[in-house]
């Protein structure tokens, strides 16, 4: 089973040959903990996730989280167009990390996977990013983009 709503862990899945028996996205709450590391928040996500769905279904739960970092502040997904402008402006001709959790839990065990990817922006100008916000691309993608879409 995959804990995700996201098309783009299907799709990863599917490009190594992987089909989910079902899609069961993990009802949580993925607010940060006061202080909470970004490591140790995107672990976090992931656990709980698996945990969530693994305690209404059994079977094997496979679940990810990801997040970006800038400094030490985690950039989840925008909740509208100026949020994903503003998170774009951050990222812009600097450097951050992408932090990516995996999860896969099965009969009460589960293991554990954590990878950080260093992302460089080129800078950007306030055209390309209003043509990019304009798009509708950041919508559900934690910091406001994926690497693989247009961004």
């Amino acid at each position: 089973m995959l804990a995700s709503a996201s098309p783009r862990r299907l799709e990863l899945l599917a490009q190594i040959g992987i089909v989910p028996d079902a899609i069961i996205p993990a009802d949580i709450d993925e607010t940060p903990g006061k202080a909470e590391a970004p490591r140790a928040y995107v672990a976090r996500m992931a656990a709980e996730k698996a945990a969530a769905v693994a305690a209404v279904e059994p079977g094997v739960v496979l679940a990810a989280d990801t997040t970006v970092v800038a400094g030490r502040r985690i950039l989840g997904k925008p909740a509208d167009a100026a949020e994903a402008t503003a998170f774009l402006r951050l990222l812009s001709g600097r450097r951050h990390r992408v932090l990516t959790a995996v999860t896969v839990a099965a009969e009460g065990r589960a293991r554990h996977r954590l990878v950080e990817t260093t992302v460089r922006f080129r800078p950007l100008t306030p055209a390309e990013i209003a043509a990019y916000v304009a798009s509708g691309d950041w919508r559900g993608k934690a910091g406001g983009y994926a690497i693989q879409g247009p961004a």
